[in-house]
C-alpha cells in the first residue's frame, strides 16, 4: 500500500495526464494492475445499482405517501397495493439463486436496497424478510421444497414463510429451546411446543420451523428444520401487540400433536441449527441497513423542519445546538454506513464477519436509536406527536435492538472473537 502511495504521489508531481485527475485510490489500482483490483473496495455505484436506487425512490414516492403509511401501521400490514407493485417490480427476486426464479444478487447491492427501501418509505415493511426466508429454503431445501416456495412467492411477493425461533424460555440461550419433533411409529414425526416473536406468523402460508429431535433435555444439541403449512390441524396463533414496527405483526405460535412427513424435513436431521448459523451474519447486516435507513429518514425531515422553522427571527438551523445534534447525527450515519458496506464488501469476497458484524449491529442500532432521539429533540414538542414520523421511527428503531440477537449477545460475540484476531 504504501508502495502504491509513493507511486501515487509521483503521478502527481509528473506532467502525467492523470494527475489531478483521479483519486489516490485510482493511483492504488493502478499500481497494482489486475489482480489485486478486486481486494480495493470501491464505493462508486454501479450503473445498475443507480438505476435501482432511482426504482425504489419511484416506488416510495407512489405507494407510501404518509397518510398511506399511517393507515399501513393501523392496519399493521403493508398495504395489498404496494406489495403487488414490489413483486411487479421484481424487487422480490433480488438475491435469490437463478434456478428458482431469481436474480443473483451481490451483498453489497442488497445492502444498498435494503438501506434505500427504508430510507424512501420511512417505514417498516416484510419484504427483506420474505426473501431471506425463500433463501434458506432455496439453499438447504429441496427441489420440490423451493418450487413449492416461488410458486406462492410469485404470486404476491409477500412473504411466503416465517422462521419460527426464538421460545418463551429460549431466546438467545437457543440450547434452553424445547420444542421437539418425535417420530412415530408410521413414519410420521409429531410437533409440540410453542415458539414465540414470529414475524409475519399469522399471515404466510408456511412455518420455518427449528426444533430439537426427539428429546427437549439442553443437552441434545440435534435440531432439524421443518416446513409445515401454517393451516396443518395443530396449529395455532395469537397476536403480540409490540410498541412498534406495526407493519410487520408479531405472534406466538402453537404446535399442538401436528404432524409432519420425512419430505417436510429442510437439510439433514440434526442439522437445523448449523444451517441457520451460516445466513445470521447477513441477516444482521440487513437488520443495520434497514435501521440506517430509517435513521436518515429521520435525519432528512429534521434538517428540512430546522431549516424552515423559524424562532428567534431566524431558522434554527443556525442554533448551534440543533447543528450539534445534526453533526453528532451524521456523523452515526457515515461511520454506520462504510462499516455497513465494509462487512457487505468482505462478504462477497467470502470472508467471514462474525466479529465485525456483531460489534457494528451493537453499536449500530443503539447509534440509529440515538439519531432519531436527536431528531425528535430538533423538532421539539412536535417530534413528541404523531403529527411527525420521527417518533415513529424512534419506536421502530428500538426494535432493531433486539432483532437478530440483541446488543448484549452481540458484545458477547465480539468478545469472544476480537482477542483471536490478535496474534
Amino acid at each position: 500500500l504504501l508502495d502504491g502511495l509513493r507511486f501515487a504521489l509521483k503521478l502527481v508531481e509528473s506532467e502525467s495526464p492523470f494527475s489531478g485527475v483521479l483519486c489516490c485510490q485510482d493511483y492504488v489500482r493502478l499500481f497494482y494492475e489486475g489482480e489485486e483490483k478486486e481486494k480495493i473496495m470501491d464505493f462508486g455505484l454501479t450503473d445498475e445499482q443507480q438505476l435501482l436506487v432511482e426504482s425504489l425512490k419511484e416506488y416510495a414516492d407512489r405507494y407510501f405517501d404518509d397518510e398511506s403509511v399511517r393507515q399501513m401501521y393501523e392496519n399493521h400490514q403493508v398495504s395489498a397495493e404496494a406489495q403487488d407493485a414490489y413483486r411487479d417490480a421484481g424487487f422480490p427476486f433480488m438475491g435469490l439463486p437463478e434456478e428458482v426464479g431469481g436474480i443473483p444478487t451481490d451483498h453489497v447491492t442488497l445492502g444498498l436496497m435494503t438501506e434505500k427501501l427504508y430510507e424512501f418509505t420511512g417505514a417498516m415493511t416484510p419484504f427483506m424478510t420474505g426473501m431471506l426466508a425463500c433463501a434458506d429454503l432455496a439453499e438447504f431445501g429441496t427441489p420440490e421444497q423451493s418450487s413449492v416456495i416461488m410458486e406462492e412467492y410469485e404470486k404476491s411477493g409477500q412473504s411466503v414463510a416465517a422462521l419460527c425461533l426464538s421460545e418463551p424460555a429460549a431466546g438467545s440461550d437457543n440450547q434452553g429451546m424445547t420444542m421437539t419433533s418425535k417420530k412415530q411409529d408410521d413414519g410420521t414425526y409429531v410437533l409440540n411446543g410453542q415458539k414465540t416473536w414470529v414475524t409475519n406468523g399469522a399471515d404466510v402460508p408456511y412455518l420455518l420451523v427449528i426444533c430439537k429431535d426427539e428429546d427437549p433435555a439442553r443437552e441434545n444439541r440435534n435440531m432439524s428444520l421443518w416446513l409445515v403449512k401454517r393451516d396443518t390441524p395443530g396449529v395455532s396463533t395469537a397476536h403480540l401487540t409490540k410498541l412498534g414496527q406495526h407493519t410487520v405483526p408479531f405472534v406466538d405460535v402453537f404446535f399442538d400433536n401436528v404432524v409432519v412427513t420425512e419430505d417436510q424435513r429442510v437439510g439433514g436431521a440434526g442439522e437445523g441449527w448449523l444451517l441457520l448459523m451460516k445466513n445470521f451474519e447477513f441477516e444482521r447486516c440487513l437488520v443495520v441497513a434497514q435501521g440506517l435507513g430509517l435513521a436518515q429518514a429521520a435525519q432528512n425531515d429534521a434538517i428540512q423542519y430546522a431549516k424552515d422553522r423559524i424562532a428567534f427571527n431566524k431558522p434554527i438551523v443556525t442554533n448551534p445546538r440543533v447543528q450539534d445534534l445534526i453533526t453528532e447525527n451524521e456523523t452515526i450515519l457515515q461511520q454506520s454506513r462504510w462499516w455497513l458496506y465494509y462487512c457487505l464488501w468482505k462478504l462477497d469476497q467470502g470472508e467471514s464477519i462474525n466479529a465485525d458484524i456483531a460489534m457494528l449491529k451493537s453499536w449500530g442500532t443503539r447509534a440509529h436509536l440515538q439519531v432519531a432521539d436527536n431528531c425528535i429533540e430538533i423538532y421539539g414538542g412536535l417530534g413528541y406527536t404523531d403529527e411527525v414520523r420521527v417518533g415513529r421511527i424512534w419506536r421502530d428503531l428500538r426494535g432493531n435492538m433486539l432483532a437478530g440477537g440483541t446488543c448484549e449477545v452481540m458484545d458477547y460475540i465480539a468478545g469472544r472473537a476480537v482477542p483471536k484476531a490478535y496474534k
